[in-house]
């Protein structure tokens, strides 16, 4: 026997405490029945209020075992879900806060991330950041609560300087081989050139290949000239102009196709939606699930034991005790 909601115990008690306080008229200043009075027709009187009251008090018990709601599990029921397993590889090298998007390429690309991971409510998503190192920031999870909050934390300067498109995408393809799910997605977002790290980005690519996983590429960032902070002056906020073309459109071309995904330019934050949009759209696997379990449900046996004693008291009270309410 399993107990579904057992604080609700307590309300019950609350109500049969109110309810035994207004039985024996203590609201009004008085206790009846409380001694037995003298002459056998008092007597009986108030031998059938203690008789009443006891019976209410376990009315009142059944009804408060009811909003336990109790139940025995009976089995498990199979069913089905379409799910798929995403890994996101994200860049946060210093040239992600450039303001060519506003307020930032970063800000632009974790309000996307952010808005696309709220949608895949059924499917595990999993983060790795990288920029000159590499970092699971979150393993895959289907917990979209959490997701929001780790895309949220997203920042740039803890893994140093440098764009290693290679190892980020190798990680992300690691993680994405441990599951078991047939459909593996990873979707890439950069914004530079590869320039550091143990294997190039299309070496990633292969591993991503043979491990059946899709991967689909977004550049984000436009073609022209565009400025990023570097620090703060007396004149205010510095900054260092980054060359159009920065972003290696080729290399992520290239790695899209050799995994039967898709390369996306996203030069605004409406571009960026309408990738994410896509990419929302890709196909999804189907898998058996067992977490259905079938209860027998046993709280309405005791609420109907407890309402009909106590319908039956406020009745007597009525017919017998010849008492108002």
């Amino acid at each position: 026997m399993e107990y579904k909601a057992p604080w609700l115990a307590l309300l019950g008690a609350a109500v049969a405490l109110l309810w035994a306080l207004d039985y024996w008229k203590v609201f009004a200043g008085a206790l009846l029945g409380v001694g037995f009075r003298r002459g056998r027709r008092q007597y009986w009187r108030s031998v059938l209020r203690w008789v009443l009251f006891v019976v209410g008090l376990i009315g009142w018990g059944y009804l408060s075992y009811a909003l336990t709601q109790p139940r025995t599990s009976k089995s498990f029921s199979p069913s089905s879900r379409e799910v798929i397993d995403i890994v996101l590889v994200v860049d946060v090298s210093r040239s992600m806060l450039a303001v060519d998007l506003t307020p930032n390429r970063l800000e632009v690309t974790k309000n996307q991330l952010r808005k696309f991971a709220k949608r895949r409510v059924t499917d595990r998503v999993g983060l790795v950041i990288f920029s000159e190192k590499v970092f699971t920031l979150m393993p895959l999870s289907n917990d979209p609560s959490l997701l929001d909050k780790v895309i949220g934390d997203i920042d740039i300067g803890y893994l140093g300087s440098g764009t290693n498109i290679g190892d980020g995408l190798a990680l992300g393809v690691a993680r994405a081989a441990e599951s078991e799910t047939k459909n593996k997605v990873i979707v890439l977002l950069t914004d530079g050139v590869a320039n550091v790290g143990n294997l190039t980005p299309l070496q990633a690519a292969e591993e991503a290949k043979k491990q059946g996983i899709r991967v689909y590429t977004i550049g984000v960032g436009t073609q022209s000239e565009a400025k990023m902070p570097v620090g703060k002056s007396v004149f205010g906020t510095q900054y260092q102009l980054i060359p159009g073309g920065s972003i290696d459109y080729k290399t992520l071309k290239e790695v899209s196709a050799l995994t039967g995904g898709k390369f996306y330019p996203a030069t605004d934050e409406e571009a960026l939606d309408r990738v994410f949009e896509e990419i929302n759209l890709l196909e999804k696997t189907e898998i058996k699930i067992d977490n259905q379990v079938v209860y027998e449900e046993h709280y309405y046996r005791y609420f109907l034991i407890g309402l009909i004693l106590l319908l039956s008291i406020e009745a007597s009270r009525r017919l017998l005790l010849r008492e108002v309410a």
